[in-house]
């Protein structure tokens, strides 16, 4: 019998997006609040789904994991922990109105055991923030990170909806970005308007990449837009691919159109060939 990995997905701040953690041997359940080993250290979260069975050995690499169920007094400190979040970003949005820093603060997070307060935030340029930083040292005594992010990770800090109707990609399940290029799109013979290839951060979709390779591999045997070809019925230049079903569309001299697959086009031989044959015998 293969082994089974359960996935929990798990919330560690408010208005922030879950992620799946490695339950472990642990039955758990919505609403349970747990210990996660992160980059930070250990990380009480809130369980805010049921957990995932996946047929595997071992679980996917880089995942967190579950250590244990939190203790009474852990989960008094984490929504005490939540409120000081809270204050903090209240307190540093305050002072960036007072000195007009040209930064948008996005999200703030205050490590469970006080250690670290890290500020992200987005700007078109340099910040110079070490007045700022200075501030925030003197109010709170602990270690202070300014962090600069880009507006696909403010995205993902900050969820929405898609296009599709379904929550964002990144704020959901992509842990990394990868590059996008226009080209994805025009491979995929989508519509270069902005506002339809473009995400919430202003920035082209994640998904153009998800079926590019896909599309790029279908088109293999289909002559280019523009292309002049002969079909059986009359010579024509393609103007539009159907990739999907691995057909293209000839505008006729007449002025007509017709989809055809790549097996009716007749070659510069088969064209040859076919004259040959209609000359007739002397």
């Amino acid at each position: 019998m293969e082994k089974t990995v359960k996935l929990i997905p798990v919330r560690f701040r408010d208005n922030t997006r879950g992620i799946h953690a490695d339950a472990g041997p642990f039955d758990l359940k919505k609403g349970d609040t747990v210990m996660v080993i992160t980059e930070h250290g250990h990380e009480p979260g809130m369980v805010i789904d049921q957990p995932l069975s996946i047929e595997r050995e071992t679980p996917p690499e880089g995942i967190p994991k579950v250590e244990r169920l939190a203790t009474e007094e852990e989960i008094i400190r984490y929504k005490d922990n939540l409120l000081k979040e809270k204050e903090a970003r209240d307190f540093c949005l305050e002072q960036i109105r007072k000195t007009n820093l040209p930064m948008k603060l996005i999200v703030t997070e205050r490590f469970f055991d006080g250690s670290k307060i890290i500020f992200y935030f987005t700007s078109e340029g340099r910040v110079d923030f070490r007045e700022l930083v200075k501030t925030m040292l003197q109010k709170y005594h602990t270690r202070i990170e300014m962090r600069q992010i880009g507006v696909r990770n403010e995205a993902k800090f900050l969820g929405g909806m898609g296009h599709c109707g379904l929550p964002l990609c990144c704020a959901s399940f992509l842990s990394e970005f990868e590059p996008i290029s226009i080209h994805m799109a025009k491979e995929q013979d989508l519509p270069l308007n902005p506002a339809k290839i473009s995400g919430a951060c202003g920035r082209l979709l994640c998904c153009l990449a998800y079926e590019c390779k896909t599309y790029a591999e279908l088109k293999k045997g289909l002559p280019k837009i523009g292309r002049k070809i002969q079909t059986q019925q009359g010579e024509g230049r393609v103007i539009r691919h159907n990739t999907l079903r691995s057909t293209i569309v000839v505008s006729l001299a007449d002025g007509s159109e017709v989809e055809v697959s790549p097996a009716d086009i007749e070659t510069g031989a088969e064209k040859g060939r076919k004259a040959q044959d209609e000359v007739p015998a002397s």
